[in-house]
This record gives C-alpha cells, sequence and structure tokens, in this order.
C-alpha cells in the first residue's frame, strides 16, 4: 500500500516552543503550515519551564499575555542561588524595560497546549500529533518534503519549507547532513521528583556546595529535582547503588531530603545528556534548522527556550511574506541564520565560560565553597544584578512581531 499523501506550505517538524510558535506565526500571517509532533501529547516531564520577560513581551504582542498569565504560574522577580550556606541574589528582573518585569515558571506542556489553542483559531493553522519524522524527501538536491511514521502508516507530506524545530537530536538535522560544531559541557544532569509539603517555598533553589549542584523547581505537589554530575559519570553513579545516591541527594536538598525513599528505582531518575553544538549552517534548499536543532544550548541561564522562540519569530518576520507565495530561495533561509547567529554566539560563549570557571571547578572540588568573586559583587552591589537578569530575561537581540497578520490561508 503507498503511503498516504499530504502537503503544506510549510511542514514544522517538532512541537516543542520553536516549532508550535513559528507555526502559530506563519499562520496567523495566511500561511497554510502543518506542525508535526511525534507524541501523542505535550506531557514530557523535566523540560524547561520559564518563559522569560521577552517572551511574555512576544504574547502581549500577540494579544494573548493576559490569557496565558490565567494558566496555574509563578512569577519569580528575583534568582538567588545558594552557596553552602549563604544565599545569594544573582539577578533582579524588577528594572527590565519590559511589560512584564519577572519570569514565568509553568510546565512547558501548559505552555504548548496554549499555543496549540491559540494556533487553532487561524485556519491556516494544522496541528498532526503522532506524526514521527523518519527521512527527508529530495528532489535535484532541494528538500521537498518528510516521511512520516503514523499509527495509521506511512505518510509523504509535501512543502515549499521543511523546518526542522525537533531539538537537540534532530532526525531533520540528522538527515540533512548538516555539520555540527560541538563546544562541550562538563555536566550531565539527573532529573527526578521528590514530594513537596504545603509549608515549603515555591521559589526555584539553586545549591552549589563541595562537589555538588542541585536544582530545585516548584511543581505544586512535587519538586522537580536536577542533580548535576560531571559528564558521563551515569554509570559510575548507578554502580554505587540507589542508597549510596540518596544520601547524596539528602546531604545537598534544602528541602525533601528526608523523602529521597520516594526514589525507588532507577526508572525514577532520567539523565539529561548536556550538549552545546551549533550548525555552521542553518539551512539548505527547501531546508532550514531553528531552536535547539540548530543550536543546542546549555541549562546554564534557562535561556535555551528564550533563544528557540526567538529564533521562531525571526524566522516568521523573514519568511512569512515570501512563504506565502511559493518556495523561498537559500539567501531568504540564510537570512534567518545572520540574524539569530550573532545572538546564539554569545549566549552559547557566556554558558561555555561558566560552564568551564565555575560549574567544572565546583564539580571537581573538594574544598569548601564560597562565592567566586563576580557573584560576591552580585551580592554587595545591587546595580550590577541587573545585568544578568537582561542576559538571562531578554537576551541578545531580542525579536518582536513584524510578520503580517491575515485571518486566511495563503
Amino acid at each position: 500500500m503507498p503511503p498516504e499523501a499530504a502537503s503544506a506550505r510549510c511542514c514544522v517538524v517538532g512541537g516543542g516552543p520553536a516549532g508550535m510558535m513559528l507555526g502559530v506565526l506563519l499562520a496567523r500571517a495566511g500561511v497554510d503550515v502543518l506542525v508535526l509532533e511525534k507524541h501523542a501529547d505535550f506531557l514530557r516531564d523535566f523540560r524547561g519551564d520559564t518563559i522569560h520577560p521577552s517572551t511574555l513581551e512576544l504574547m502581549h504582542e500577540l494579544g494573548v499575555l493576559d490569557e496565558l498569565l490565567k494558566l496555574p504560574h509563578q512569577e519569580i522577580r528575583e534568582l538567588r542561588a545558594q552557596f553552602g550556606q549563604l544565599g545569594v541574589p544573582v539577578a533582579d528582573f524588577t528594572h527590565l524595560p519590559t511589560r512584564c518585569r519577572f519570569l514565568v515558571f509553568m510546565p512547558q506542556w501548559d505552555f504548548l497546549n496554549f499555543l496549540a489553542a491559540h494556533g487553532a483559531r487561524y485556519p491556516a493553522f494544522r496541528l498532526r500529533m503522532e506524526a514521527e519524522v523518519t527521512g527527508l524527501i529530495e528532489d535535484s538536491g532541494r528538500v521537498v518534503g518528510v516521511t512520516v511514521r503514523t499509527p495509521r502508516g506511512p505518510l509523504e507530506i509535501r512543502a515549499d519549507l521543511v523546518v526542522g524545530a525537533d531539538g537537540r537530536h534532530s532526525v531533520v538535522r540528522d538527515k540533512a547532513g548538516l555539520r555540527v560544531m560541538e563546544l562541550g559541557a562538563p555536566m550531565d544532569v539527573l532529573w527526578f521528583r521528590l514530594s513537596r509539603r504545603a509549608e515549603e517555598p515555591t521559589e526555584p533553589v539553586a545549591r552549589f556546595d563541595r562537589g555538588r549542584i542541585f536544582i530545585m523547581l516548584y511543581r505544586g505537589e512535587y519538586w522537580q529535582c536536577g542533580y548535576v554530575i560531571p559528564k558521563g559519570e551515569f554509570e559510575d553513579v548507578q554502580g554505587k547503588g540507589l542508597d549510596a545516591f540518596r544520601e547524596r541527594v539528602a546531604a545537598v536538598a534544602l528541602y525533601g531530603g528526608d523523602r529521597v525513599g520516594e526514589l525507588r528505582t532507577w526508572d525514577d531518575v532520567k539523565l539529561l545528556t548536556v550538549q552545546v553544538d551549533r550548525l555552521a549552517q542553518w539551512c539548505r534548499p527547501g531546508l532550514l534548522c531553528i531552536g535547539d536543532a540548530a543550536h543546542a544550548m546549555s541549562p546554564v541561564g534557562g535561556v535555551g527556550i528564550n533563544l528557540a522562540l526567538q529564533d521562531a519569530v525571526a524566522a516568521a518576520n523573514v519568511l512569512a511574506t515570501p512563504l506565502s507565495q511559493g518556495p523561498v530561495g537559500v539567501e531568504e533561509l540564510r537570512r534567518v541564520q545572520r540574524r539569530r547567529e550573532l545572538p546564539t554566539r554569545i549566549t552559547q560563549w557566556f554558558q561555555v565560560m561558566i560552564q568551564r570557571r565555575v560549574i567544572a571547578r565546583i564539580l571537581g572540588g573538594t574544598a569548601p565553597l564560597t562565592p567566586p568573586l563576580p557573584l560576591r559583587l552580585l551580592a554587595r552591589f545591587a546595580l550590577l544584578r541587573r545585568i544578568p537578569a537582561r542576559l538571562i530575561g531578554i537576551g541578545v537581540r531580542p525579536e518582536h512581531l513584524r510578520s503580517p497578520v491575515r485571518r486566511t490561508s495563503a
């Protein structure tokens, strides 16, 4: 039986923040867009939950900010880090030149469902779940579509443009043969849950101690916890046994240390392999990569989602009008990379510097830990906290909506 056939002006691979935002903005501009998500829903745990002030600004420009903020969320106006027993203020968002002077913590599945519901308001928007891209369709060196695996059988989708927004393990960039430049990361993260008591706070916790880094994010009835380990040492951690791991968690957790017995098997612990990389070229004729598919970010600063969303806005700004008229040339695709490559490079430079000078030293250290000089300066001079707040909350070269608004498909 031949595969089912479908078509779209633009086929976006990946229903994460970048893919969903691009789908919404193209459909808003009247471009026929099909977003493919390989899972049946967005309920993946241990994903980034931060929505940055620059993203909230975009939600205002879309006219949906008030609606978004009706969803359960936390508003964080200051970030603090715990060095040993000392709390250090790191970033103060209350002075940002944005409508919302705070970070929002919201489960990513709620944010993605919100974008999907907003996209459904536009006739040009289509979202197909349980649609896993397995390959690219090419014609004379140009990408003209994708092959897809679905529960109902194989599917071929023809498109004037394929956008890879399928994350750091992108099938699209792999099948396209795009060259990846590895920048390296000294750590991996073990994610798990611990139950939360009602009297415990809701603010995120980042604790740095000798040889250990531990993150706790409020999720209502439980804490989402991240235990940072040196790169590639998960097997060694497992080899020492779950009891030893529970003891390490109990020793560093500010809350929930008496609940580590909730980690019953290693299946309760998920490994995030941290990688920092970027593509030399983000595009080929008929194909563009954005978000983590173009540049996998470190979890340092939690800015990966922000970069991905900014990529989506830039791509819509550049491509919506020409794409509504037919296939776009490779030069137009390169304009997206030129727009977003400098912010990516600068952000990754900061992340790699922090990884090498702070994280690697903490993970490899045995002496009592004191905050490094930059953090001591942040603790002493409140004005300096506006700098990391701007880098985290707004980033380098924030984007604004420039794409046209049409209510009907092209």
